[in-house]
């Protein structure tokens, strides 16, 4: 019988070693991928967006500015159908409203916004009855808008970065609320609400435009606002 103390225990196979390592390893590389992929996968979706090539039968990528994802839906990159953006086909637009009322400084926001050679406000587009008689038509007026078939004294050039108008509460919006807040969520379009804070200004400025309109006419016509100072000292 041997001694206790001389036997000697089974050698473990290096071959399972291995096989363990291997396994652990693997597993671990497919953690830790797994993990990166869904770190990045957000900001790359936002980066690359599908448009429609201007002949409809080819689709081109636009790599967007590194933009966070949140910015995503306010990038857009319309296909207008009364010109070609051309070279500027990939510079993405941004969609804008300018919710204001009557003498509330809403005439010298715009023409600040204006001053920017790719920015364009187009006034207030929905005066005309014709344009807000019913939700259908406020619907295409907008569609014309932002996809840049809308020309005005506003419109600036194919690489506009910025599109939008001036709209009166008392102009539809409160009559077609529920259909324009859909509209410009499922759009992207931001709301950019500017009212007067001093009420009493407001109704002193409302009741000197009315007494301009029936006293002080310019050059025969009323005119609530005047942007030179030949206007101002004819008046």
């Amino acid at each position: 019988m041997q001694d206790p103390k001389f036997i000697k225990s089974p050698k473990k196979s290096p071959l399972i070693l291995t096989i363990v390592v291997l396994f652990f390893l693997m597993v671990s590389g497919v953690y830790i991928c797994s993990i990166r992929l869904w770190q990045i996968s957000p900001r790359t979706n936002a980066k690359f967006l599908n448009i429609k090539a201007l002949d409809q039968q080819q689709q081109q990528q636009c790599q967007a500015p590194d933009i966070e994802q949140w910015e995503a839906p306010l990038i857009h990159f319309p296909n207008p159908k009364t010109f070609n953006r051309e070279e500027c086909v990939c510079n993405p637009v941004r969609y804008f409203a300018i919710f204001s009322m009557q003498r509330s400084g809403s005439g010298w926001f715009e023409t600040l916004l204006n001053s920017h050679i790719n920015v364009s406000s187009n006034g207030e587009i929905f005066g005309l009855r014709d344009r807000r008689s019913n939700i259908s038509s406020i619907l295409e007026t907008l569609d014309r808008v932002y996809n840049l078939d809308w020309f005005s004294s506003a419109s600036k050039n194919e690489c506009s970065a910025a599109i939008g108008f001036k709209w009166m509460l008392n102009q539809g919006v409160m009559q077609h609320h529920k259909d324009i807040v859909e509209y410009f969520k499922k759009n992207g379009v931001s709301a950019i609400f500017l009212f007067r804070k001093n009420l009493l200004r407001r109704t002193i400025s409302l009741l000197a435009n009315a007494y301009d309109k029936d006293v002080r006419p310019l050059n025969g016509t009323h005119k609530s606002h005047v942007h030179s100072s030949a206007e101002v000292s004819s008046a």
